[in-house]
């Protein structure tokens, strides 16, 4: 049988499987569950900086450290958000409900408060942490090369701070995303996360106002990271993970080829339950082992940019080849 283990953020992990930031990491049960069916890391959901802003008065002893960002209503007292000091408690309380490597994330846009919230969320006992820079450059005069400096300067002032793992959660609305990558691998991510997906806001036409709509993915959102992560193989000494339109076993299998370390699944859990994993490692399992691939790592970047003999479909020329194929 092939070897399913694979190496991701420092850790030795059994299989490349991990459980990306959801509401399913608020319960207890649902962890336990994740990792009977074999899930070889979790990722908590988002402590939001608004959410540390909105709860100083719970946490004795924190400063003033982010502004509250113009235009975002207030949070209100809904008791499906975390408390800072709840998310914090709630760290630990997974630590001692499962033997996996639990991953908090950051969620933020601003420097400030990043460093002391990464600190807290060490001491609480978290194996790694990932930061989920989601930031919307909506201001004419801010030019990308400040927006990419903002991202850079959170990872090297977060990296100094702590000593666990640190992931970098991106997007991909970057002119020149692999510089971008390169730059924050420079400044000591020990992985980067594609892609994070900025929902989208909609129209309600009966009551005219701008609502949030949310729509969970689908195999064709893989596309995008398929295509970074394998340009990126090689490229770049951190950790790659795969997130996004990530379902089947199929899916895992294309993601490690092109250079994958782990994928990160969320939505196909919150559509079939956790036990969907134990499908998906199996479903691997016997791929692998009927196209004789011995181990994870032997099936790794195989079809990355710099391994296939031509790279072409990475590049331009796949717009050309895509808009000729339909009929």
């Amino acid at each position: 049988m092939a070897d399913l283990t694979t190496r991701y953020l420092g850790f030795d992990l059994p299989n490349p499987i991990v459980a990306a930031a959801s509401p399913l990491s608020r319960s207890l049960d649902m962890a336990r569950r994740l990792e009977d069916a074999g899930v070889s890391a979790l990722v908590m959901e988002s402590l939001f900086e608004e959410q540390i802003e909105h709860d100083q008065q719970g946490l004795p002893g924190v400063e003033h450290v982010v502004p509250w960002p113009a235009g975002v209503p207030p949070l209100n007292a809904d008791s499906s958000i975390l408390s800072v000091e709840d998310y914090l408690e709630h760290i630990f309380l997974l630590k001692e409900a499962v033997d996996i490597p639990i991953i908090a994330s950051l969620n933020g846009c601003t420097p400030g408060g990043w460093t002391r919230y990464a600190n807290l969320l060490e001491q609480s006992g978290a194996d790694a942490i990932e930061l989920n820079v989601y930031f919307v450059a909506t201001d004419p005069d801010e030019t990308s090369a400040a927006v990419e400096a903002r991202y850079v300067e959170i990872v090297r002032e977060v990296r100094a701070a702590v000593r666990v793992p640190l992931a970098v959660k991106l997007g991909p609305f970057f002119s020149a995303f692999a510089n971008v990558a390169r730059r924050l691998d420079e400044a000591g991510a020990d992985g980067l996360v594609l892609f994070n997906r900025f929902y989208q806001p909609d129209v309600d036409l009966e009551a005219v106002r701008v609502v949030p709509h949310l729509t969970l993915s689908t195999p064709a959102t893989a596309r995008l990271p398929l295509r970074w992560i394998a340009v990126l193989r090689d490229r770049v000494n951190a950790s790659l993970a795969a997130t996004g339109g990530v379902h089947t076993a199929h899916d895992v299998a294309k993601m490690l080829l092109v250079g994958a370390d782990v994928v990160q699944m969320a939505a196909a859990f919150l559509q079939h339950g956790p036990d969907h994993a134990r499908h998906v490692l199996h479903d691997l399992q016997a791929w692998m082992d009927e196209h004789e691939y011995s181990s994870v790592e032997d099936l790794k970047g195989r079809l990355s940019h710099r391994n296939v003999h031509d790279p072409a479909p990475f590049e331009r020329a796949n717009y050309l080849r895509v808009l000729r194929s339909y009929h």
